[in-house]
């Protein structure tokens, strides 16, 4: 479908430098050397004349695009949100409503129908918000603002490949701040990759209100990348008194029988159920939750990196099973360190090389690493655990 052409739309950015006809005619220019890219790459004249006619320069997707939920909110808060009251009820309705279809879907790849829908819920509330942003404008600026030019690029390159199939038209294709899109947000390569015709119509359709192609389109993509049919993402467990905090991380994985002579019991004080091997995580400190990790925790990673987006959407399809809440509590300061420390130790291992990753104050498995690392190079027993101390001699 080809759309009318129309004059290249520039909205005001705060925090932008250039004056607005000299943004305009940058961003125009980069659209026409990025036209020859994507004809060189396969993209036909007609495609492109469709796909880009109209595109814009969105200042707010920049804006947007600096912000990181997933690993600047505190554990406890997310997991809240990610697993709400509301969110779990509409869970269970969405289960209820599309349960032939989930189940099929189960039955076809294997992944638990609640976790399917878990994912759902974190991505779009079931449907609710899918995004409203023209997907081309939205890749063309992430694109040319540059911190990420490359990436986006090539999912712009995506975007218009999806055209040029007929998979959907240029006014359909609609989605966030970061160009994903449909009901469980794919970016465009992984729809390239992963989207099916649950339906059957000939299209992927991951857009519109159906969302069957959606649903087995997530679970195609945690089934095509691993996830273990019977194994939970994690279990929650218990450490006993004085554990050795270096034997946890997700480098440090062992069998059930091996943690059980160590004395780590399942959250409720019971023995460990057996699901193979499995690493023991601290994502906020040993004061928190400890969760007993598996397989298909690092299948979830690779819908969204994020310790905290996997441990919410893991524990949300887990109430949805039936699971009651969480049971351990979160400290008010994870790791003995307030956040001014936590944030302070991270920007001294950056300086040091060591990369513990953006200075956020949430020091999770990257900021263990950096730890471990850190203790290696200086001859220190290598435990991975952030302390006051470490912070110290980091001066």
């Amino acid at each position: 479908m080809t759309l009318p052409r129309r004059a290249f739309v520039l909205g005001l950015c705060a925090t932008a430098t250039l004056p607005r006809p000299a943004a305009a005619q940058g961003f125009a220019a980069w659209i026409d050397g990025f036209r020859r890219e994507a004809r060189a790459a396969g993209i036909t004249e007609r495609t492109l004349d469709a796909g880009l006619a109209g595109v814009g320069y969105l200042p707010k997707v920049i804006a947007n695009d600096r912000k990181q939920a997933e690993v600047a909110r505190p554990l406890g808060d997310y997991v809240a949100t990610a697993a709400s009251p509301a969110r779990i009820d509409g869970g269970r309705r969405a289960l209820d409503r599309h349960g032939r279809a989930l189940a099929r879907i189960e039955r076809q790849y294997g992944v638990p129908k609640q976790v399917v829908t878990a994912i759902w819920g974190m991505e779009s509330s079931y449907g609710g918000f899918r995004g409203s942003l023209p997907v081309i404008s939205t890749l063309a600026t992430l694109a040319y603002e540059g911190r990420r030019r490359d990436l986006f690029a090539a999912e712009l390159l995506a975007a218009l490949r999806i055209l040029q199939a007929g998979e959907i038209g240029p006014d359909r294709m609609r989605g966030s701040f970061a160009g994903a899109m449909g009901h469980t947000q794919f970016m465009p390569s992984t729809y390239l990759a992963h989207a099916v015709d649950f339906h059957g119509d000939g299209r992927r359709d991951i857009w519109g209100d159906a969302p069957g192609d959606a649903l087995a389109s997530t679970a195609a993509l945690l089934a095509r990348n691993g996830w273990q049919k019977g194994q939970p993402w994690a279990v929650e467990a218990r450490l006993p008194d004085r554990f050795d905090l270096a034997l946890t991380g997700r480098v440090h994985p062992r069998p059930a029988h091996d943690w059980h002579e160590l004395g780590v019991r399942a959250a409720d004080g019971g023995p460990l159920p057996d699901h193979g091997p499995g690493a023991l995580i601290l994502p906020a400190g040993p004061g928190g939750p400890v969760f007993l990790i598996y397989r298909n925790f690092h299948v979830l990673k690779t819908y969204n990196y994020a310790d905290s987006y996997v441990i919410g959407a893991g524990h949300l399809g887990d109430r949805l099973a039936g699971g009651g809440p969480i049971r351990a509590g979160y400290p008010r300061n994870p790791w003995g360190l307030s956040d001014a420390e936590r944030v302070a130790l991270q920007k001294r291992l950056n300086a040091g090389g060591y990369g513990a990753g953006n200075p956020d104050g949430v020091i999770g498995e990257k900021g263990r690493a950096a730890v471990r690392a850190y203790e290696a190079a200086n001859g220190l027993r290598v435990t991975g655990v952030p302390t006051r101390a470490l912070l110290d001699r980091l001066r």
